[in-house]
This record gives structure tokens, C-alpha cells and sequence, in this order.
């Protein structure tokens, strides 16, 4: 089944495309692939970008929208990725970058592309555990700002994941939420005040 991949709000759009025409923002970016590549360059693959800072007592994830990150193409292969934020003043650029998680999103997509079930694709961020993973959502007409992780969405981690997270496996929310509580939890030492 194909993934069905959300549609950016166009204001981000446009500003990864003004900062693929500014030859000042692609240079400034330190991105080699992108400065070294031939031919057009063009913004795709839009994905929301999800941050859990935590997860409530109640069990519940908390989650929120941070920006949208767009893979830079040119040719057959992805050189980079831009990311927008939101601003007061709306959807703005934000930065180019490149390195192994343009590479691993791009094959957790593929991964996507076989499975039986459709899903939206987004993208999860786990700051306090240095985690990026792709966040399968089982309600493809959802809107892609909203909502948080459901039981039955799947959560596929991506390269490098964390050690003893196998990266590009993909697991229920059910079952990977409680390892990330866990490890998101701080223990607390012995002898140390209650």
C-alpha cells in the first residue's frame, strides 16, 4: 500500500524553495552533497517533524509540531534535507542539513512502501534519548500537526538509533513506549534523597 504522505502547508514549501534559490543559503549551509550536486534541486517527501519531550502519568504521549523537513533531490538520489519552523510570523526556513538520517529516513520509506496497512508518514523526535524515528500513522486523514501516537501506529527508529534500539525495525507504539518511559526516566541514585 503507498504511504500517504501529508501536504505541507505551502508557506513552508516556499521557503525551502527561496532558500534553494539563494545561492548565499545553500552556500552558508556546510552541506557538501548539496553544494557539490548537478542539475535542479527540488524540495520533496514533506513530513511533519513530532517532538515527545515526555511521557505523562497518564500514559498518554505528549508530542508537538515543530516543522516540517523536506528531502532535497537532485536526480535519482536525496542530497540533503531542509527543515522550516514555525514563527510568529508564520512557516519559515529554517536549515539544510545532511548525514545518515536523510539516507535512513529515505529506506524506513521504502521499508513503509511494502507493507500491507497505509499510513501517514511523520517524523518523531526524541530529543533526551538523541532518536529520530519515523512515526507511521494509522489514520492517513488525520491532520498531520495534530495528534499524538496511538497504540497500533508504528514507530520505526532510525540510523543510528540509541544502543539496544534496532534501528529500521519497526515496532508498535504499545511495545516501544514503555522502553523510551524507561529510559526517559531518571533513576535515581542510591543514597540520594527520596
Amino acid at each position: 500500500m503507498p504511504l500517504r504522505v501529508p501536504e505541507a502547508p505551502a508557506a513552508a514549501l516556499r521557503s525551502v524553495l527561496t532558500a534553494l534559490s539563494s545561492p548565499t543559503a545553500v552556500r552558508e549551509a556546510r552541506t557538501p552533497a548539496l553544494l557539490g550536486a548537478r542539475g535542479p534541486a527540488t524540495p520533496e517527501l514533506p513530513l511533519p517533524v513530532h517532538v515527545l519531550d515526555r511521557v505523562p502519568a497518564e500514559g498518554v504521549t505528549a508530542t508537538r509540531l515543530t516543522g516540517w523537513r523536506f528531502h532535497i533531490r537532485c536526480g535519482d538520489r536525496a542530497v540533503a534535507a531542509a527543515e522550516t519552523m514555525l514563527t510568529p510570523d508564520g512557516w519559515a526556513f529554517s536549515h539544510f542539513f545532511e548525514g545518515p538520517y536523510v539516507a535512513s529516513t529515505e529506506r524506513a520509506l521504502r521499508q513503509a512502501e511494502s507493507m500491507a496497512q497505509p499510513y501517514q508518514p511523520r517524523l518523531l523526535s526524541v530529543p533526551e534519548l538523541y532518536m529520530l524515528t519515523l512515526w507511521l500513522h494509522g489514520d492517513c486523514a488525520a491532520d498531520a500537526a495534530a495528534g499524538h501516537p496511538e497504540a497500533a501506529d508504528l514507530l520505526v527508529p532510525l540510523a543510528p538509533a540509541p544502543p539496544g534500539i534496532a534501528a529500521h525495525r519497526p515496532h508498535r507504539v504499545a511495545e516501544l513506549l514503555p522502553v523510551l518511559t524507561h529510559r526517559m526516566t531518571p533513576t535515581r541514585l542510591l543514597g540520594s534523597p527520596a
